[in-house]
């Protein structure tokens, strides 16, 4: 493998979950670019289901963070953004495809943030009811919105060495 190629992927492996923020903003130029790079992502049958609440008020970002067990970092996050995915426009309105295609979109937006030097963290809502009740309801979500996560995004306020989780143990080959 080439240089180039391994520096590209010592990108990915740099991407870490990042918890603890800086009081800094984050401009409306990178949530733009962020959003941008979220609906770039692959979307069974091209329906695009991903819908996205960017929450900059501090109160409710306060409020998902509690509603969130793992979510404190959201109440000093500059800006949280839910994804969620509305099944009505979901590929054979199939939930899966659904959680999928939003997947999909927030592993973008998390690798766009770590492009534009920001950190982020992303927070499970979806499969858990109780947590798509209260983001649901929190974000004043339509009927058809499934709430499936909600990205914490600020500048760093820590750093973490590059790393990759690959486990052979996880491979089967068939050559």
């Amino acid at each position: 493998m080439n240089a180039e190629a391994n520096r590209n992927l010592d990108f990915i492996f740099g991407r870490r979950s990042i918890r603890a923020y800086t009081a800094e903003a984050v401009s409306e130029e990178a949530v733009q670019k962020l959003l941008e790079a979220a609906m770039a992502a692959p979307s069974a049958a091209a329906k695009d289901p991903w819908r996205f609440v960017v929450v900059r008020n501090r109160e409710l970002l306060s409020r998902v963070a509690e509603a969130l067990p793992h979510g404190r970092m959201l109440a000093t996050a500059a800006v949280g953004v839910a994804i969620c995915g509305d099944l009505e426009a979901a590929h054979d309105r199939q939930l899966s495809y659904l959680l999928q295609d939003c997947a999909a979109a927030c592993e973008n937006l998390l690798l766009a943030a770590h492009v534009l030097g920001l950190g982020a963290c992303w927070l499970g809502v979806h499969p858990r009811e109780e947590r798509i009740k209260q983001v649901r309801e929190i974000l004043r979500l339509a009927a058809s919105w499934v709430p499936v996560a909600v990205v914490a995004i600020g500048h760093p306020a820590e750093t973490k060495e590059p790393r990759t989780r690959f486990n052979p143990a996880y491979v089967r080959r068939e050559d």
